[in-house]
């Protein structure tokens, strides 16, 4: 049994949760609770290149917000 995530044969899914992470995900899948897609469905290197175009900043969400509200 092969990895869908590794099928590069396959159609994906760049999806997205309310953290700001990103994730690929076979198309042929149900996309899980708490995470929506992003861009249209595509190959395994066109979703992995949107993620790395759009997912610039790593932290979670609400690191982010808990960052900016510290004093300084």
């Amino acid at each position: 049994m092969t990895n869908p995530f590794d099928d590069e044969a396959g159609r994906f899914l760049a999806l997205v949760n309310d953290e700001g992470q990103y994730s690929l995900w076979p198309a042929r899948i149900d996309v899980p609770g708490g995470w929506r897609t992003v861009g249209p469905e595509g190959s395994r290197q066109e979703c992995l290149d949107l993620i790395e175009g759009v997912w610039t900043d790593m932290r979670p969400a609400g690191l982010v917000r808990a960052m900016e509200a510290e004093p300084r």
